[in-house]
């Protein structure tokens, strides 16, 4: 039905493979709109041709910063969006050899804007929510494995992430995401 566009990721003028974000076209009137929020031949087309095999959706308040995880022995690509509600949603190149690994690109990921952000296997992924809440929704390639996830904290200056905290928001992190190593810890 709808074309998708894709834009490539960019990091200190280097394009990070395989990271893009994704706008859908959303038809719209009087009633509302629609929008195909994931069509198989379209995004094989754009150069995103994997299997999805669980969906998962959370819901946070403000000031959430969730991240930066991964998975170790079971990576899983990435189809994020956001359904309510706006976040900043990061990835992080962590692909052994990589030209970019240790590069970082951040997106503002809203209802509103309806945009998408496919995070390849081998990045660790996290996001910090700007409105009063919000409603995460993701595709995955690979099913989660609770003993298999690995993180990086969200403030590693080595990575250094600039996160748009505004002035007088209060952070609220799982006691996991405040234990995270750094990068360094994965050479």
């Amino acid at each position: 039905m709808g074309k998708i566009t894709v834009t490539e990721c960019e990091c200190d003028g280097m394009v990070i493979e395989g990271l893009k974000v994704i706008e859908p076209t959303v038809f719209g009137d009087a009633r509302g709109y629609f929008v195909e929020t994931y069509h198989a031949a379209d995004f094989k087309e754009a150069g995103i041709d994997v299997t999805f095999v669980q969906d998962n959706q959370s819901g946070s308040r403000r000031g959430v910063l969730r991240g930066l995880h991964f998975q170790k022995e079971y990576p899983q690509d990435k189809l994020v969006r956001v359904v309510s509600g706006e976040v900043f949603d990061v990835a992080v190149d962590l692909r052994p050899g990589s030209k970019t690994y240790g590069k970082w690109y951040g997106v503002i990921l809203s209802a509103e804007n309806k945009k998408q952000f496919f995070v390849p296997k081998n990045f660790a992924h996290g996001f910090l929510v700007l409105s009063e809440m919000a409603e995460f929704a993701y595709k995955c390639t690979d099913f989660y494995h609770p003993n298999d996830e690995g993180g990086l904290i969200w403030n590693d200056p080595d990575i250094g992430v600039k996160w748009p905290i505004p002035e007088g928001m209060e952070l609220i992190f799982s006691e996991k995401d405040q234990k995270w190593p750094g990068i360094k810890s994965l050479l």
